[in-house]
């Protein structure tokens, strides 16, 4: 036989005669929104750096120098690789860098002027398209040298100096097949003017920054 239950005054009627309502009543009442708004909050913080990243690359990129020798222009968009690549979480570095080239080639002004005027997709595959598209490669690499268990001057100095080289080297060789030019003529068009500036650049986004790294750490 089955226990007779006697009902109690303090416990709503339907727990007795529907008591399968009370395990389903505190599954309903788990809360979903606290695991749900850290992840969304996330995606809004990094949809935001993204963002707010394309547009520094965007406007060093309008400030720059037409030289007459090369189509090359003399630009300071290297600097904003060099500085978000070591500021920036490697994910973070690239997706920016691919969101810069995304807007563009759909056509929005973030590319630097050129002899030849360009735009859009036509920009990516014209004389500097090599060294654009390395420019998520390069972030990320600058990023992930940066994470190192020593962060430093010379670590940032070196790590933002890899990724430099490696625009130099991507834009060269992109030029080289563009022209098809020879070796020496590329050095000239491609490298060798830009070195004094992008030592400048290096050196710069590698003090700022360590610079900031170590105000951080003294006011955490």
């Amino acid at each position: 036989m089955k226990p007779i239950r006697i009902w109690n005054p303090e416990r709503p009627l339907y727990e007795d005669l529907f008591p399968w309502r009370k395990s389903v009543s505190k599954e309903l009442s788990v809360p979903l929104a606290p695991s749900a708004a850290p992840a969304s909050i996330t995606w809004l913080r990094a949809s935001g750096i993204v963002l707010a990243g394309s547009a520094l690359a965007a406007l060093c990129a309008h400030v720059s120098i037409p030289l007459y020798f090369t189509p090359v222009p003399l630009a300071l968009a290297p600097f904003a690789v060099l500085f978000l690549g070591l500021l920036l979480s490697p994910r973070l570095a690239a997706a920016t860098f691919g969101a810069y080239l995304v807007e563009g080639a759909l056509g929005l002004p973030v590319f630097a002027p050129t002899p030849i005027p360009l735009g859009g997709i036509a920009h990516l595959l014209g004389p500097t398209g090599g060294y654009l598209l390395c420019y998520p490669l390069a972030a990320a690499l600058i990023s992930y040298l940066w994470r190192r268990p020593r962060r430093g001057f010379t670590p940032a100095l070196l790590s933002a100096a890899a990724g430099d080289l490696a625009i130099l080297a991507c834009g060269a060789l992109w030029l080289a097949i563009f022209t098809h030019a020879p070796a020496q003529n590329i050095l000239t068009l491609a490298v060798l003017p830009f070195l004094p500036g992008d030592a400048l650049k290096i050196i710069a986004a590698a003090a700022l920054v360590s610079g900031f790294k170590r105000l951080r750490l003294r006011n955490p």
